[in-house]
């Protein structure tokens, strides 16, 4: 028996209306029709990441939720659909869509919860800047795919206004999302 306790890999994450997660599921399926070595991500698992924490132990879920709290305070953001994107550029593992932050709300979302989970401990803040994306596919382990350009996604305009703090539980389907924690961004 292991003394190891049990861990979770967890991440935090700016939740999309259901009406853009449609749209952008329905452009992705449209244009890898035909593409083989690509995984479209399920239209209910499309989120904005913000900070992936990586594994923590469960007993940590409880203050990292409650310093997911911090960004009660900030207000709802407004995003507009941008351009698709490999990521990484050399050799690419997703495809992404861009999402402008017109006001920088989500930037200043992504700041405060990388600031205070940082400072609990559980986050160490990446080096590159923050950018504003949803991954829409995933490449297939083994495959190397060729940067295609791509058809522009719907023209869209989003106000998320959730933030929550999930759980992965990787599985040969991919990954699956239990969502923990929820916070809703001040509408004022």
């Amino acid at each position: 028996m292991s003394d190891r306790p049990e861990r979770a890999r967890l991440f935090v994450a700016l939740e999309l209306p259901a009406a853009p997660r449609e749209a952008l599921f329905v452009w992705t399926a449209r244009v890898l029709s035909g593409r083989a070595g690509l995984r479209p991500v399920a239209a209910d698992a499309l989120h904005v990441t913000l900070c992936f924490l990586g594994s923590c132990a469960l007993d940590l879920i409880a203050p990292i939720a409650g310093a997911c709290e911090v960004v009660a305070r900030e207000p709802v953001a407004e995003l507009t659909v941008g351009t698709p994107l490999w990521l990484p550029p050399r050799r690419p593992g997703v495809l992404a869509v861009e999402l402008n932050d017109l006001r920088g709300g989500v930037a200043r979302v992504q700041a405060a919860l990388s600031d205070a989970l940082h400072a609990g401990g559980w986050y160490q803040p990446e080096k590159r800047p923050f950018l504003a994306h949803v991954t829409v596919a995933r490449v297939r382990r083994g495959v190397r795919v060729r940067r295609q350009e791509l058809g522009s996604p719907p023209a869209l305009t989003l106000t998320p206004s959730t933030v929550t703090l999930y759980r992965s539980r990787l599985g040969p389907g991919g990954a699956r999302y239990e969502p923990l924690h929820s916070v809703e961004l001040s509408s004022g």
